[in-house]
C-alpha cells in the first residue's frame, strides 16, 4: 500500500508538472464522457416520456375512431360505388355488438365530442363538451380532486350534470367551490358534481394518440349529450333543411365540408391482456366492416403498440448515438497512449534515477499506469460535469426531456478508468523496459 501511495504521489506530481499537456491529453476523454452522458440523458428522458404517455393513454387499449365523408376532385367508378354505399356510422348499437362479440373486454368507453362554449358571470369561453361513461375516467386514469362521478340516475334520465377540468375551475370558480354550482354550456345549464385533478397538458404526440387536454374540457353523461345536445343518429328538421339547401345549391365550385353522420366520435376498448390486442382488433375490423355494409368509414388503432414501436425506434437511435459518442472515448484513449509513449522517451533520466534509488520494474509500470488512469479519471470528472450541463442545455433549448441518472455517471467513470488502464499498459511497460545506461551511451 505504501508503494502504491508513493507511486500515486509521483504520478500526480508528473501530471501537475505538465498541466497543459495533461489537459490536452484528457480532451478526448472529456468530450467522450460528456457526449455519452448527454446521449444517455436524452435516451432516458425519452423512455420516461413514453412511459408517462403509456400511463395517460392507458394499457391494452384499442381505439376506434370514425372517418368523415370527404370529397375528391376525381372519382373513379370504384370509388363512386363505395361512396354510394350506406353506412349508419359508428353508433351505440356497434358498442353493444362489440360487448357481446369480443371476449375478455375489461372496459369499454364511448365518447361524443361537441365544440361549444361556457358562459358564467358574463365571461364566455370556448370549450369541448365530452359525453362519456364512467369507464372513460378509469381507462385514462383520471381522478377527482373533489366531488363524485356520474351515477346510474344521471345516465338513466340524462340529467344536466357535469364534471369539469381543473382549468375550468381555475377560470370560472377561482374564489368558490364549484361543486353544486351551475354553468351554462352551450344552450343548457349544467350542475357541477365533480372536478378532475390537474394533469400536464397533452403534447402534439399525445394528441395524435387521442389524448386531449382534460384540464379545459367539460364532461357530461353520454345520455345527457344524446338527449340535450346532439344525436347524429337521428334525422332532425334542421338536417332535412340543410340537405335541401345543399341540393338546391349543387355547385361544384363550393367546397363542401365533410359530413359527420357518426353517432359516436370514439370508442375505446380495454382488453385484459396485451397479447389479445392484435386478434381483437382484427375481429373488430371485420365485424364493423360487416355492420357498416362494407364501407370502411372508421379507423382502428392500438396506442400501446404505437408507443412500443416508437420506443424501439428510439432505443435503436440512442444505441447508435451512444456508439458514435463512445468512439470519442476510444480516440481519447489512443491520445493518452500516444502522449504517454512520447513522454517515456523524455523521462529516461527520471526512470534511471528511480531505478538507482531502488525502484523495481513494477514500480515504474505502476507509476506510468497511474498517470494514465489519473488523466482519464480527471477527464472523466470534467466530462461528467460538462455532460450534465449539456443535458440541461438540451432540455431548455430543444425542449427535449433529459434525465441524468447515477448509473450513467457510474458507467462513465468505469469506462474512463478502463480506458486509462487499457491504453496505459503499453506505455508503462515500455517505460519499465527502458535501459537508462544504454540511452545515455547513445546520447
Amino acid at each position: 500500500m505504501d508503494r502504491i501511495l508513493i507511486n500515486l504521489s509521483i504520478a500526480w506530481e508528473a501530471i501537475l508538472a505538465n498541466t497543459v499537456r495533461s489537459i490536452l491529453t484528457a480532451l478526448g476523454i472529456i468530450f467522450g464522457v460528456s457526449a455519452v452522458i448527454a446521449m444517455l440523458a436524452v435516451g432516458q428522458g425519452a423512455q420516461q416520456e413514453i412511459l408517462n404517455q403509456m400511463k395517460l393513454v392507458g394499457v391494452n387499449n384499442i381505439v376506434v375512431t370514425p372517418k368523415k365523408e370527404q370529397t375528391e376532385e376525381k372519382v373513379t367508378q370504384l370509388n363512386q360505388g363505395d361512396k354510394d354505399k350506406y353506412s349508419p356510422g359508428l353508433t351505440i348499437l356497434d358498442l353493444e355488438n362489440i360487448k357481446h362479440t369480443i371476449p375478455n373486454i375489461q372496459k369499454i368507453s364511448p365518447e361524443i365530442e361537441l365544440e361549444t362554449y361556457i358562459i358564467k358571470n358574463g365571461i364566455r369561453r370556448s370549450t369541448k363538451l365530452i359525453g362519456v361513461q364512467n369507464a372513460y375516467f378509469e381507462i385514462y386514469n383520471h381522478t377527482l380532486s373533489s366531488g363524485v362521478l356520474f351515477s346510474n340516475t344521471h345516465f338513466k334520465f340524462g340529467q344536466a350534470v357535469c364534471i369539469i377540468g381543473r382549468g375550468i375551475q381555475t377560470r370560472f370558480f377561482s374564489k368558490e367551490d364549484p361543486i353544486g354550482k351551475q354553468i351554462k354550456c352551450g344552450g343548457q345549464w349544467l350542475t357541477v358534481i365533480g372536478v378532475l385533478k390537474e394533469r400536464s397538458s397533452a403534447s402534439k404526440n399525445l394528441e395524435k394518440l387521442g389524448i386531449r387536454n382534460a384540464n379545459l374540457d367539460v364532461y357530461v353523461p353520454l345520455q345527457t349529450m344524446l338527449i340535450r345536445y346532439q344525436d347524429r343518429a337521428k334525422v332532425t328538421k334542421s338536417d332535412i333543411q340543410q340537405a335541401a339547401r345543399e341540393e338546391n345549391r349543387n355547385n361544384d365550385d363550393v367546397e363542401k365540408k365533410p359530413a359527420n353522420y357518426h353517432q359516436l366520435d370514439k370508442v375505446v376498448i380495454q382488453m385484459s391482456e396485451s397479447n389479445e390486442l392484435p386478434l381483437a382488433s382484427e375481429v373488430l375490423q371485420r365485424m364493423l366492416t360487416r355492420r357498416h355494409f362494407d364501407k370502411i368509414d372508421f379507423e382502428i388503432s392500438i396506442p400501446e403498440m404505437l408507443l412500443k414501436q416508437q420506443r424501439r425506434t428510439k432505443d435503436i437511435f440512442n444505441i447508435v448515438l451512444g456508439a458514435i459518442a463512445s468512439i470519442s472515448l476510444i480516440v481519447g484513449g489512443i491520445g493518452i497512449m500516444n502522449i504517454m509513449l512520447a513522454s517515456v522517451l523524455e523521462r529516461i533520466k527520471e526512470i534511471g534515477l528511480r531505478i538507482s534509488l531502488g525502484a523495481k520494474k513494477h514500480d515504474i509500470i505502476l507509476q506510468f499506469l497511474l498517470e494514465a488512469v489519473l488523466i482519464s479519471l480527471s477527464g472523466g470528472t470534467i466530462g461528467v460535469i460538462l455532460g450534465i450541463a449539456l443535458a440541461v442545455l438540451i432540455s431548455n433549448i430543444a425542449d427535449i426531456p433529459t434525465i441524468v441518472s447515477f448509473s450513467s455517471v457510474l458507467i462513465s467513470f468505469g469506462v474512463a478508468t478502463s480506458i486509462g488502464v487499457i491504453f496505459g499498459i503499453s506505455p508503462a511497460r515500455k517505460a519499465a523496459n527502458q535501459d537508462p545506461i544504454e540511452s545515455l551511451r547513445y546520447e
